[in-house]
């Protein structure tokens, strides 16, 4: 097997300085074997706006009028994000590295971690509305990710302006409950050893973020999803919030992915019922089911012909994942047509044994009713 030694510090620094001096002095276009694709592109866009390389880099504090409307936009996700940002810190407080949370528009919103308050470089991109966007300050992790939409390293020299080479730092994009760009989270450190891993701890703590963002939107139902019930109740579940009525209020990053409704931008109102072959009804009766003492997954069918996990959880029990009772470990999820009957013999029962009302309540034929009922008839 043929194992890939990276390079040292001494050999990153000298590959930095042969890209900067290709792109930026000599203006031509690198093979990508220097440097990442998205880092020329950042660089050209630098220079296509009039930067030099060499200017003096103001750290300017958005107005007071603006930062009092930043603070209150983005209210919700300073919220949300502080006990990740709190672990995050934890996390590197033996580093020289500390968390920045922005907005969407690359203005700090929060910071977290061992800040050196002594050291103006540090300082001053860590003042609660210092605008730290590509437009103000070139080439960062912030601008990128803002930029690029997805997580970046970037160490040194592959920063534009040589004012900001003694930054190293990671940076991931934050989605919101919307699937729009809500800010992004960031990790640097000042004169700091490089560490790409940072950059997996980022997307991490990201998705944290994420997934309680959309916790916070307004929900009665919140259901996790996953390819396997064992997986249930961690932080790369897909969430949807639905209301009463079965609308979507909000959904995750991996929920758009597991869902391909969620993911074709339409900013019109999703149903429950265009995400799955099943009346949305069958999520609410399964998370209230007073039969189990735990939550039960299920298996839910999308349209495609593919079937996903769901753990049905009703406002107020969402705090609690059920991976943390080890109920989804030991129980297998219950089958969808298992479900299903449970649901039918529970509304005829409901009917007081009238099969009609039973199916009109449950919006399905009074042949699926009796065939469910039926003893030995599979559905």
């Amino acid at each position: 097997m043929l194992t890939v030694v990276p390079p040292s510090s001494e050999q990153r620094i000298h590959q930095i300085a042969q890209a900067r001096q290709a792109v930026l002095q000599e203006g031509k276009s690198l093979p990508g074997a220097l440097t990442d694709a998205w880092i020329e592109r950042s660089w050209k866009r630098c220079l296509a706006s009039g930067k030099r390389p060499d200017q003096a880099v103001d750290f300017e504090l958005i107005a007071p009028q603006a930062l009092r409307r930043t603070e209150e936009a983005n209210h919700a996700l300073v919220q949300a994000a502080r006990p990740v940002l709190q672990k995050l810190g934890a996390a590197i407080a033996s580093t020289a590295y500390f968390a920045i949370l922005t907005n969407a528009q690359g203005v700090v919103v929060d910071v977290n971690g061992p800040i050196d308050r002594r050291d103006r470089r540090a300082e001053v991109i860590t003042r609660i509305g210092v605008d730290l966007s590509e437009a103000s300050i070139g080439t960062t992790a912030i601008g990128a990710a803002l930029t690029e939409l997805q997580p970046v390293w970037l160490h040194r020299g592959e920063h534009f302006f040589n004012a900001n080479s003694a930054y190293s730092c990671a940076g991931a994009p934050l989605f919101g409950p919307d699937g729009q760009c809500a800010g992004m989270l960031d990790v640097t450190g000042v004169d700091a050893v490089e560490r790409p891993e940072l950059k997996h701890l980022v997307l991490q703590s990201a998705r944290s973020i994420e997934n309680a963002l959309t916790q916070s939107r307004p929900h009665d139902l919140l259901v996790r999803l996953n390819w396997s019930s064992h997986s249930l109740g961690e932080d790369a579940d897909g969430l949807i919030c639905l209301d009463p009525d079965g609308w979507v209020t909000g959904a995750n990053p991996a929920a758009r992915q597991m869902v391909a409704q969620l993911l074709a931008g339409n900013p019109a109102p999703v149903h429950c019922s265009e995400l799955f072959a099943m009346p949305y009804e069958m999520l609410f009766d399964a998370a209230k089911s007073d039969t189990l003492a735990y939550p039960q997954a299920i298996e839910v069918p999308l349209w495609s012909g593919l079937r996903l996990h769901a753990l049905p959880l009703l406002q107020g029990r969402s705090a609690t994942p059920n991976r943390l009772t080890g109920r989804t470990s030991a129980t297998p999820p219950l089958p969808l047509k298992d479900v299903e009957t449970a649901l039918i013999r529970k509304a005829v029962s409901e009917a007081k044994g009238n099969v009609v009302q039973a199916a009109k309540a449950l919006g399905v034929s009074r042949a699926t009713v009796y065939r469910r009922l039926s003893p030995g008839k599979r559905g």
